[in-house]
């Protein structure tokens, strides 16, 4: 997969610095997916939970943080929409951001 905007998991983490393991292991293993449907991150990521308009949402590190992506799974591409704690993610529309 293609991961758009890497520097906003890069920011967060400089900001965050017990998120950087955990958001680097995501990234690695994103890139080298090749997520075609929902279905395919469910396999891998059972606690993602996928929202409506090609919206997947990760737990990261021990569910500490919440990795909201809008996929485009025709074209492989990932954008990174948001990274932040659960009480940052409450305040979110995610299918809209």
């Amino acid at each position: 997969m293609r991961i758009i905007a890497r520097k906003t998991l890069s920011d967060f983490w400089e900001q965050h610095p017990d998120a950087e393991q955990a958001l680097q292991a995501w990234y690695r293993d994103a890139k080298r997916a090749e997520w075609r449907t929902p279905a395919d991150i469910k396999n891998v990521y059972r606690n993602a939970s996928v929202v409506g308009n090609n919206r997947v949402v990760f737990n990261i590190k021990g569910n500490d943080y919440r990795l909201v992506v809008a996929i485009q799974y025709q074209w492989g591409n990932v954008y990174i929409r948001f990274i932040g704690s659960h009480k940052e993610y409450d305040k979110i529309d995610v299918s809209t951001i």
